[in-house]
């Protein structure tokens, strides 16, 4: 009988002390059940979003998992067994399964769906075909409804999601300003991404710089929450658009965070602030993909990889995701 291992979630993680909160497993794979699908996974994606998944609160996107659960995630990989004929076995597979070498998934409830193999590089389905980029290409194009000239403010810019949202801004002719920490990644926004005003949150201040734009940003593409969304709101332009898509600055919290200090701004320049999730644009992939693959096929929409070995080893790849250490996307291949 074939043997799994899989990362348990046991208790809710203090800050990002995953250690003392989750464990691998190992369990004899049970037969699958009718309609489900199991997957060997190839590779895990490190996902921000996640982390609320594992704390107790039930006002979130989705509900918390219980204790003693499969931690719960974005899964590729080929499918081994399947008792659903519209997956066969073979077929490469993207979905939210467990931290495991095998995911067993109901279809429907996964989000599973069949991937293109003749990509150059797998892994793309986790980079700029990915939801990452499903993400920043809805959030900028429909959420924020960016327009060729205008000036986009990207947080966590230098991220899987916000590097993504940097580009696609370029792609449509916007002026985009990237937020991120440190140096070397605003080398990588200016340099690799082509951002047209790179930002060090960590060295510089953040509202200051923005105030230089005449007239205001248009738009804002959140990734953070806290202090950088009241950074943003006093610097956007009458009638901005604010897009949240991520809430990084609230993830190692239980309770969630107070509201913007700035929010009188939403009123006085007429702001409009609307947040989003992915999975409820996931019917629409089909309308995304030929676009991406363009710019992908052009070399307009990359991201940098940043992969880390072994099952073992996926609670080092989420704290470098969460922690900001990471480039780009994180993810794990498992085999």
């Amino acid at each position: 009988m074939t043997e799994n291992r899989f990362w348990r979630l046991d208790r809710h993680p203090e800050g990002s002390n995953f250690e003392a909160a989750l464990s691998l497993q190992t369990e004899a794979l049970p037969p699958l059940a009718d309609g489900e699908v199991r997957v060997r996974v190839g590779y895990l994606s490190m996902d921000a979003g996640t982390r609320m998944w594992m704390s107790p609160r039930t006002d979130g996107y989705q509900p918390p998992l219980p204790l003693g659960a499969k931690m719960a995630g974005l899964v590729l990989g080929h499918v081994s067994e399947s008792r659903d004929p519209a997956y066969p076995v073979g077929a490469l597979v993207r979905g939210f399964g467990q931290w495991a070498e095998y995911a067993t998934m109901v279809p429907a409830l996964a989000g599973l769906e069949i991937v293109d193999d003749t990509v150059t590089d797998i892994r793309h389905h986790f980079g700029a075909l990915g939801m990452n980029a499903w993400t920043a290409y809805v959030g900028v194009k429909e959420v924020a409804a960016i327009k060729a000239g205008e000036w986009l403010v990207v947080s966590a810019a230098a991220g899987a999601t916000g590097s993504m949202a940097c580009q696609v801004g370029r792609n449509l002719g916007a002026k985009v300003i990237g937020i991120a920490g440190g140096p070397e990644k605003c080398r990588y926004l200016a340099e690799q991404l082509g951002v047209d005003i790179a930002i060090d949150y960590k060295s510089d201040d953040v509202a200051a710089r923005l105030s230089g734009i005449e007239g205001g940003v248009h738009a804002y593409f959140d990734n953070v929450g806290g202090p950088l969304l009241d950074a943003v709101l006093p610097n956007m332009a009458h009638y901005g658009r604010v897009a949240v898509c991520g809430m990084v600055a609230a993830y190692d919290n239980d309770a969630p965070l107070p509201g913007p200090a700035r929010f009188d701004q939403v009123l006085m320049r007429r702001l409009r602030i609307e947040g989003f999730f992915i999975p409820d644009f996931l019917h629409r992939g089909a309308e995304f993909l030929p676009v991406l693959r363009e710019w992908v096929d052009a070399g307009t929409l990359t991201v940098n990889l940043d992969e880390t070995q072994g099952l073992e080893n996926t609670l080092v790849a989420y704290r470098r995701m969460l922690s900001g250490q990471a480039i780009g996307k994180v993810i794990v291949k498992v085999a």
